[in-house]
């Protein structure tokens, strides 16, 4: 027996919603789900949605074993028990976590042999957003090779109903988890924000940085799924400086800020200076590569361009790979290059074997850097930044451009620049050396500057990060005076979420 076709135009509190699955195509992303629940999509569409992945998981010939979590939202549980339905319905054996980080989920299945995994999620996204991180060969995450075959069946009604489906309820998954988290010991000693925005990380992240033996001055580690303060997102300024200001208040070594479900981590050092991603996997990198040698890291396009030019990393011998933005890219490459880690720009980290399983987690990824101080006792971690080469790169910003036009908006800005680089055009007096099409473009300037234009893969929007390396002043310029007039020209692109 064979699924409903879903519609996108079923309105709340009707007859039709109540008997009918609701789903949005735009829900589908290049590496994983989202949409706003009630309006996108419908508890009966999530159940659509589990069927779809059940039935994609028995045409690719898994083991139709699939570990299943939820994030601290009011209303993850209930998506959770739809989406549950939906793979039993498929004949899938599904493994209930509980309440989860998701880099607990991706470790279950390890911990319970499962090859697929299905995290209910919507990450960093305000409340109101659901979604679900999803994968069929760990430490994999889908990408657009599996998402489309995903939206096809599901939007398609094409879910095939098979028996044997049944649910096992497990215990003791977090606790494993933790304890796998926490193997590093600090000998150094240390005091540590641990800053959660009240997000599910509040559950894990104090407990695991205790016994990896700091001090853990908890911030906002109370769940409560209003997120009362700010959303736990530690991308975003004014969790980054919420961040700064209680490492000058208490006088701490750093604070580590943790997102929504736990896979992403924030740095500020010991001056309050917030670090963003790229510039943290730069310094792991350095450490990292002296202990391993010839060893090759992956970066996104959003990272600095620091990694191409750093004489330590070229004295060890280390590789840099430049790669799409997205988890599920990162997390792929790194695992087909044999790389020693990838590093992305948003906060994820992932660590292969030795360090780690390959997949993104916040508490690895924490540990990480502890044990980076740690092999530098002297030094503190706002010296280990000032060691780095100078550039300034800016917040990631982004602006709004609805799901529908984002991708037409982002190819002709791609057209605009590939055609003034081909002119022998000029940003800001300085000529273009090269415009990276590999997502969204990426324009590098003869100074080693660079500005980035993409679409955001799980919101509707444009992703901006620039960078220079001559000043601050100058990084703004390279914003207000090229990218952001540029992108007003496009109609389609509206207000921006932040801006330097």
């Amino acid at each position: 027996m064979t699924s409903q076709i879903p519609r996108a135009d079923i309105q709340p509190n009707t007859l039709e919603y109540e008997t009918l699955p609701l789903v949005k195509a735009t829900g589908f992303r290049e590496y994983d789900a989202r949409w706003i629940l009630e309006k996108e999509i419908n508890l009966l569409g999530i159940q659509a949605l589990g069927l779809g992945l059940g039935t994609l998981i028995h045409e690719q010939g898994v083991k139709p074993r699939i570990v299943v979590g939820h994030d601290f939202r009011s209303y993850s549980l209930s998506v959770k028990q739809a989406l549950m339905l939906g793979l039993v319905s498929a004949g899938c054996e599904v493994l209930d976590i509980g309440l989860a980080v998701s880099p607990m989920a991706y470790f279950a299945q390890f911990d319970l042999d499962a090859p697929c995994v299905a995290m209910v999620t919507a990450s960093h996204n305000e409340n109101g957003w659901t979604g679900v991180k999803m994968g069929s060969d760990k430490p994999k995450t889908f990408g657009p090779e599996q998402i489309g075959p995903l939206k096809d069946i599901v939007l398609g009604g094409k879910g095939v109903e098979r028996a044997g489906g049944v649910v096992h309820r497990v215990d003791g998954v977090r606790e494993r988890y933790i304890a796998s988290v926490s193997e590093t010991r600090i000998s150094r000693k240390l005091r540590v924000v641990a800053a959660c925005g009240n997000g599910t990380a509040g559950a894990f992240a104090p407990q695991a940085l205790e016994r990896m033996g700091v001090e853990v001055i908890p911030m906002d580690t109370e769940l409560d799924w209003t997120f009362p303060k700010y959303n736990p997102n530690p991308e975003d300024h004014e969790m980054l400086h919420a961040m700064a200001e209680a490492v000058k208040r208490e006088g701490a070594d750093l604070a580590l800020g943790f997102d929504g479900d736990g896979d992403r981590c924030g740095v500020v050092d010991d001056t309050g200076e917030e670090i963003f991603a790229d510039k943290i996997g730069l310094m792991l990198a350095r450490d990292l590569s002296a202990l391993h040698k010839n060893a090759t890291f992956v970066v996104d396009v959003k990272s600095t361009g620091l990694y191409a030019t750093d004489p330590i990393l070229k004295a060890n011998g280390a590789t840099v790979v430049y790669w799409k933005t997205g988890h599920s890219y990162i997390k792929r490459k790194t695992a087909e290059l044999g790389a020693l880690a990838g590093f992305e720009k948003s906060g994820h980290f992932f660590f292969s074997k030795p360090l780690g399983y390959g997949y993104d987690d916040g508490l690895v990824a924490a540990a990480a850097v502890l044990q980076m101080l740690d092999r530098n006792p002297g030094k503190t971690l706002s010296e280990l930044r000032q060691a780095l080469p100078p550039a300034f790169t800016s917040l990631t910003m982004s602006p709004h451009a609805g799901d529908e036009v984002k991708y037409g908006v982002v190819d002709q800005v791609v057209k605009e620049y590939q055609d003034l680089a081909a002119r022998g055009g000029e940003i800001l007096g300085r000529k273009i050396t090269e415009v990276i099409t590999v997502n969204g473009v990426r324009v590098a300037l003869e100074d080693g500057s660079w500005v980035l234009v993409r679409a955001s893969s799980n919101k509707p929007e444009l992703v901006v990060v620039v960078e220079s390396m001559r000043s601050e002043d100058d990084m703004r310029d390279l914003f207000r005076n090229e990218v952001k007039p540029r992108l007003a020209a496009h109609p389609e692109v509206g207000r921006y979420n932040q801006e330097i």
